[in-house]
């Protein structure tokens, strides 16, 4: 069946990609990688080449059943042979071109080989309608198989549709269309109703509803007004909107989708890759085996030449990978698309067969397993401060920060004329600035110990944020988070998925660690971790481990890029976050929702299955055959069912994961 399917195309998207150049075919459409229209100027090629091989189907099996007619009403093959003949060059040209050309490549033992060798040795031993049968069939499988891959980079590609190439540039009161490539950051451009949003940047004016289920899967469009961030990709349901744009068209979040999509097919799975390896060997070995079950017995044994010829032919028959070559890699290509319908997005089918077989889980705490939702819950002063103070300082250190609880405190000071300067974070640990002449440091309790200031640091189930002003211990904040709802669900789920040990990581102070595991069920915690202590963390908990066992790592901030890209499988929670956790993972959940985290392995697991299900199904009903056939059992009807058969059972199993 088609080799775009096992190997790259000559495709500008994944030329790259290609392990063997020798192995590269001509020509190609670079849809057959989910690339989507346009990519290289083969728009209307898809549907033409439907309609082509739906008339040849037609027209081939009207022929073949008119010959098998004939032959029952004058039971005489002979006068049927030259609708046979015509039938299986409709059928069938295209396979036998193939595989010359192939030959004179240097490319001899491949499917296309194996079909014409056994259904023109068919005719030559007069099994006429089963030869036709073969080439009917397997164009039958190439249609289903073109279906089932459209369906599915249907779900893929509908991603590559929600990026618009032009926006609204808004420059001294007028509006005029450019290309959103040519628009800078700082820019302002409007969005009216029914237009996607072309670029990441910040509401300047008006009130909308922008729906991004395209971006998260969520149908519920969510409400914006000026301050918000609206995503490209999003669609504006109701009045315009003006945006400061913060990101150009490259760097834009449905852009990055774009980028993660058309890549991922590159990305094969173990199983994909141990099946276009086997079938190198595979097909040259059973050629050998049929050319020694047509010689041998004849030369060796007094066997009948016709007799053993005949069984050879069945057995080339029997021996067509179609069913292996073709269903795996579809499976794989289906789970991608069905898991993209969901808003999680996995960079290939290798991260999607290693996320069925993860077995550790450890997850970061923070926008994570809680809402990164924080609420300044107290302030408390030492002697000589006050509590305005301590905000106010606070608030001043911190204000260049984007970490969830800067946010909050920059939220319950309220005043924006700020006047500090120097500001330096460091990631994990805290800030310093100068204020008013004066040195203002924030953070943990050890951030500020390492600079010579002592804190009393009261354990607290609650997130806490140490002051020191001027080199004095001031004072503290304490800051509390919220527990995501779904996140209960989603460590119930993923324990009855098989995940047999949940940990989590976090950079928050013990106390606050211990009552968030706590109320989830997760045994091992580990708080007041840097980034870097992260990483070495979950490198000892992989020692741990038995051979074979994959871990997950699941974060969504920048300071969990790291550790993301360690895992064997990185996830990225709340796709719409930090693009640097993005970039590092290998699995980006589009919404903050972890009872995604189940679907994904749900879905991951049952695409693995469904392959399973298909190579011992193959292997098996082949092998049988093989035996049946050299012993003579076998006749060429059950031969055309090991081979065609076989390999639409398979494709239409295949077939199942995208309604998962």
């Amino acid at each position: 069946m088609k080799e775009e399917l096992l190997k790259e195309h000559d495709c500008p998207h994944c030329s790259a990609h290609i392990e063997d150049e020798a192995e590269k075919p001509e020509g190609g459409c670079c849809h057959e990688h989910g690339h989507g229209a346009g990519c290289c100027g083969c728009e209307g090629e898809e549907e033409g080449s439907e309609r082509t091989l739906i008339t040849r189907l037609i027209l081939g099996a009207a022929l073949y059943l008119g010959a098998i007619l004939f032959s029952a009403l004058f039971k005489n093959h002979i006068l049927s042979l030259p609708l046979y003949i015509v039938a299986y060059l409709i059928l069938g040209y295209d396979v036998v071109l193939t595989a010359i050309k192939n030959i004179a490549r240097g490319r001899i033992f491949d499917e296309h080989f194996l079909m014409s060798v056994s259904t023109i040795g068919a005719f030559i031993i007069r099994e006429y309608p089963e030869a036709v049968a073969v080439m009917l069939l397997y164009q039958l499988g190439e249609f289903l198989q073109d279906r089932a891959v459209d369906r599915s980079r249907r779900s893929i590609s509908a991603l590559l549709d929600i990026r618009p190439d032009q926006a609204n540039l808004y420059e001294n009161g007028e509006i005029t269309a450019v290309s959103a490539k040519s628009v800078e950051v700082g820019k302002i451009i409007a969005v009216r109703p029914g237009e996607r949003v072309p670029l990441d940047g910040i509401i300047t004016e008006g009130e909308s509803l922008l729906d991004m289920s395209a971006l998260t899967g969520e149908s519920v469009p969510k409400r914006v007004s000026p301050g918000e961030m609206a995503l490209s990709g999003s669609i504006n349901e109701s009045g315009v909107i003006y945006i400061k744009t913060e990101k150009t068209f490259g760097e834009s979040t449905a852009s990055k989708i774009i980028d993660m999509v058309e890549n991922a097919s590159a990305r094969k799975a173990p199983s994909e890759r141990f099946i276009t390896k086997f079938a190198r060997y595979y097909t040259p070995a059973v050629v050998l085996l049929a050319v020694l079950i047509a010689v041998i017995p004849p030369v060796f044994f007094e066997g009948d030449w016709t007799t053993w010829i005949h069984r050879a032919f069945i057995s080339l028959i029997i021996s067509c990978p179609c069913a292996l070559v073709i269903s795996i890699p579809l499976t794989f290509f289906g789970g991608l698309g069905a898991a993209s319908k969901k808003g999680i997005l996995v960079k290939g089918g290798n991260y999607l067969e290693a996320l069925g077989e993860v077995t550790t889980v450890v997850f970061d705490k923070t926008g994570t397993l809680t809402k990164g939702v924080f609420a300044v819950s107290r302030v408390i002063a030492e002697e000589g401060f006050s509590e305005k103070e301590i905000l106010r300082a606070a608030a001043e250190a911190e204000r260049f920060s984007t970490h969830p609880i800067a946010r909050s405190i920059l939220a319950a000071y309220g005043d924006a004329d700020f006047r500090s300067e120097g500001n330096k974070e460091e990631p994990g640990g805290g800030v310093c600035a100068v204020l008013d002449g004066k040195e203002i440091l924030t953070g943990k309790a050890g951030f500020l110990a390492k600079r010579g200031v002592q804190v009393n640091a009261d354990d607290m189930a609650a997130a806490r944020v140490y002051v020191a002003i001027d080199g004095k211990y001031a004072g503290c904040i304490t800051i509390e988070d919220e527990i995501k709802s779904e996140s209960r669900q989603a460590i119930e789920q993923l324990r009855k998925l098989g995940v047999k040990r949940m940990v989590m990581l976090t950079g928050d102070d013990k106390e606050t660690a211990k009552k968030v595991a706590g109320d989830l069920g997760i045994s091992e915690c580990y708080a007041g971790l840097m980034p870097d202590e992260k990483l070495s963390k979950l490198e000892e908990i992989e020692k741990t481990m038995a051979k074979g066992e994959k871990t997950a790592f699941v974060g969504d901030g920048i300071n969990d890029a790291p550790v993301i890209a360690r895992a064997d499988v990185g996830i990225a929670m709340g796709g719409l976050g930090a693009d640097a956790a993005i970039e590092a993972a290998d699995v980006v959940i589009m919404t903050d929702d972890p009872a995604k985290l189940a679907q994904a392995k749900i879905l991951a697991q049952e695409t693995k299955k469904i392959a399973i299900q298909n190579i011992i199904f193959a292997l098996v009903v082949k092998a049988v055959l093989l035996i049946l056939g050299a012993a003579g059992i076998a006749n060429m009807w059950m031969a055309v069912f090991g081979d065609t058969g076989v390999a639409l059972l398979a494709v239409l199993n295949a077939m199942r994961i995208m309604k998962k």
